[in-house]
């Protein structure tokens, strides 16, 4: 036989639960709740019984009221019929008297048999009642004439008086049948009658509705908001009219019945409820004190761990940026300045190496921020590999990377750092599909020689960075002294170009393009100057780079477009009339969506041929997006504006994009017809490029033309247009006619036509 478990184990285990004090607490809530609700039952149905008490107190006397004022009409009625020739002035002294008496009353009437108001008491504001008709509705003719024959009283229920307002008449007939002379009519204002047979204490307790048919008929408000749970409706004992009313009582006098004790025993057998709980529950924490103890440990031994782990990763994150994965500048910066300290006390030598990608913008803002995005994330892998403990790489921000050499012995470590830097572009890119020759440009600053901080070494590299730009980018350049002179002349220039185009400081000179054929120049191509104020001509070679940089290339642009279709109007109807402009524009400027549209207006503006422009791009222009160019290029050719390939055989020199762009003519590059006569390579490039273009139907233009043996070779091979200085060097607007006039080539140069 199975031994039974105590009684004190069986209630303990139950104790222990966790669901007991709910239980327990629920317990006495339901009881506590069954209690109040007990009460309050008992309570209301006293509630209710007292309001049907007053309601019928207020229906009697109502009653009673409203029958004194009947005695009296009927007084003034039989008066009237014992003697029907009573005077009118005796008449109206009676009913003045009533009036006194019962100053309920809005008016006293006499109304003939034929039912027509003859004499009513007062007569101020009551005009309007002479010689109405009472019987004004089918329903009250007929009851009056029931009343005249039964010689029965009659009341009208609430009406709309002519007077005005609600009210109610109450019809005394002056004898009955064929005797009868009429009724006195007592007629009551509802307002003034509620507020005459109502106590004001009804009103400060009550609000009364008067019931006709179950429809209200009559409300008195009470002065108080009423409440709606509560009422109690009664019938009135009155001759001819079936009343009722309902009366409901207001918050304060409902609460005057209303007992704390509901609330007092639901409280306290709550509290007892919670206070039973909470006993059980600091019993049941008793006994799990221990084992919550140990577990508490345990749980903090975890939380130490993840918050070591945590601020590891936010030291990660502070340090690191999102999406290179690089060191960020910030703490590249601090981590700059330790190593020089340690450099400075070690004596050793730190190079600090600035990185710039070359035309990234112009890539970021023709395929998207997503390619740009990739492209870097691949960038920073490549570069991150060489980090070391003597090497760190960091991302400064926008295509720019920081990397710091440690230990630096001589130059040629530096320039073995360099080689490895310019070796992680060697291979080319894979991006969304597509592989993309990247290159970059490189400034170096080394300690202590070119600064003793970290701040002043990031800016000598920076100014080494820019120098290295000017001289063709996919190189390097080592920070020396003057530089920064330089650098701050830059600055200046940079902060007074963006002050130029407000100022109208840029002027478009022309160099003619000849026609080999004919020896006349056919066409000029703009090149615009900058009339500093202070520095005289500046050359495009010291400004666009800082307009690309700043990005109001695109404004310098839209400058050049009006200012060259303004020209072409100046020259309409003189000797320059048929003279076309061939504008340079930047990948940048063809990225904007809107290119095809600002040309169309500036030829609307100015009254030009679109065939009369030339536009010319740089190869890599053409290729950077060549689906988004396509199609700006395609629309700028629908205009009738004519496109051309600038500088043709010093970039990619693509043959798939003159096949798929409309192109009008190639541009061979000065470096080849600089040594055309000279080198048999240049010589054999230049046909070549020759014979494609016009197999292609494309017409050559040659540039850098400045010896008479390179335009005999021009000749010689069929080259279509000649530019250089040995035509003429670009000139102001002004002089130009002139030029033309006169002819570009000497006379003992030109090809007899």
């Amino acid at each position: 036989m199975p031994l039974r478990r105590p009684i004190s184990v069986v209630l303990l285990r139950q104790l222990m639960k966790p669901v007991f004090p709910a239980i327990v607490l629920l317990t006495f809530l339901v009881m506590a709740t069954g209690l109040k609700i007990g009460l309050d039952t008992e309570e209301n149905t006293q509630i209710r019984q007292t309001l049907a008490q007053d309601t019928e107190a207020l229906a009697s006397r109502l009653e009673q009221d409203f029958l004194n004022h009947v005695i009296a009409l009927r007084r003034m009625a039989n008066r009237l019929e014992v003697q029907p020739d009573l005077p009118q002035a005796v008449w109206r002294e009676d009913a003045r008297q009533y009036l006194q008496d019962f100053q309920t009353f809005q008016a006293i009437e006499w109304i003939d048999r034929n039912l027509v108001i003859h004499w009513v008491e007062p007569m101020a504001g009551n005009e309007a009642a002479l010689g109405y008709n009472a019987g004004f509705n089918p329903k009250r003719r007929r009851e009056l004439k029931r009343a005249q024959q039964e010689g029965s009283l009659n009341i009208s229920g609430v009406i709309r008086l002519t007077q005005g307002g609600p009210g109610l008449v109450v019809y005394a007939p002056v004898g009955a049948g064929d005797a009868n002379n009429g009724f006195i009519a007592g007629v009551f204002r509802m307002e003034r009658l509620a507020d005459a047979l109502i106590l004001p204490r009804i009103r400060g307790n009550f609000s009364v509705e008067l019931l006709e048919d179950d429809q209200v008929a009559f409300s008195l408000p009470a002065t108080r908001p009423a409440q709606t749970e509560f009422s109690h409706t009664t019938a009135t004992n009155l001759p001819s009219v079936e009343w009722k009313l309902r009366v409901k009582p207001t918050t304060e006098w409902i609460q005057r019945y209303r007992s704390p004790w509901p609330w007092v025993t639901f409280i306290s057998m709550f509290s007892l409820g919670v206070l039973g709980s909470l006993t059980i529950l600091l019993v049941q924490q008793i006994f799990k004190r221990n084992q919550a103890l140990l577990r508490t440990r345990q749980e903090l031994e975890e939380e130490i761990d993840q918050r070591v782990a945590i601020q590891q990763d936010l030291a990660r994150l502070e340090s690191t940026d999102t999406l290179t994965g690089l060191a960020n500048r910030r703490f590249f910066m601090e981590d700059l300045q330790h190593t020089l300290s340690q450099a400075d006390r070690q004596l050793r030598q730190v190079a600090l190496v600035m990185m710039d990608l070359d035309r990234f913008q112009m890539l970021n803002d023709s395929l998207g921020h997503h390619f740009g995005d990739e492209l870097l994330a691949q960038v920073s892998a490549r570069l991150d590999a060489l980090s070391n403990e003597r090497v760190m790489v960091g991302y400064s921000g926008g295509d720019e990377f920081m990397v710091c050499q440690q230990h630096v012995d001589d130059i040629d470590d530096v320039i073995h750092l360099l080689g490895l830097l310019k070796g992680c572009f060697s291979e080319p890119f894979e991006v969304h599909g597509q592989s993309h020759h990247v290159t970059a440009t490189m400034g170096v600053a080394v300690y202590p020689q070119s600064g003793l901080d970290a701040d002043t070494l990031l800016r000598n590299a920076d100014i080494a960075l820019y120098r290295a730009k000017e001289q063709g980018r996919n190189t390097y350049q080592f920070y020396t002294e003057g530089m920064q002179e330089r650098e701050v002349r830059r600055l200046e220039l940079d902060k007074d170009l963006s002050e130029a185009l407000a100022r109208n400081e840029f002027e478009l000179y022309y160099q003619p393009q000849l026609d080999l054929a004919t020896s006349e120049a056919i066409s000029v191509e703009a090149l615009i100057r900058w009339n500093h104020p202070k520095r005289g001509l500046v050359p495009p070679i010291d400004f666009i780079p800082l307009a690309e940089e700043s990005g109001r290339i695109t404004e310098i642009g839209r400058w050049v477009i009006r200012a060259a279709c303004q020209q072409l109007r100046k020259w309409q109807g003189t000797s320059l009339a048929k003279l076309g402009i061939a504008i340079n524009l930047s990948g940048r400027e063809l990225a904007e969506a809107d290119l095809p549209d600002f040309l169309a207006a500036c030829f609307r503006e100015y009254g030009v041929e679109p065939g009369r422009l030339e536009i010319e791009l740089t190869e890599e222009s053409f290729i950077a997006n060549i689906e988004h160019n396509h199609k700006q290029l395609r629309r700028i050719s629908k205009l009738g504006v004519k496109l051309a390939i600038d500088d043709f055989g010093v970039g990619y020199s693509s043959l798939g994009y003159l096949r798929d762009f409309t192109v009008d003519q190639l541009k061979i590059d000065r470096s080849f017809i600089t040594d055309v006569t000279r080198r048999h390579d240049d010589a054999v490039i230049t046909r070549a490029v020759i014979n494609l273009a016009h197999n292609l139907g494309i017409r050559v233009v040659a540039e850098g033309v400045e010896t008479e043996d390179q335009l005999r070779f021009l000749r010689q091979n069929h080259c279509d247009l000649a530019q250089g200085y040995l035509m003429s060097r670009p000139v102001p607007a002004r002089e130009l006619p002139r030029l033309i006039e006169s002819g570009v080539l000497p006379v003992s140069l030109q090809e007899p036509h």
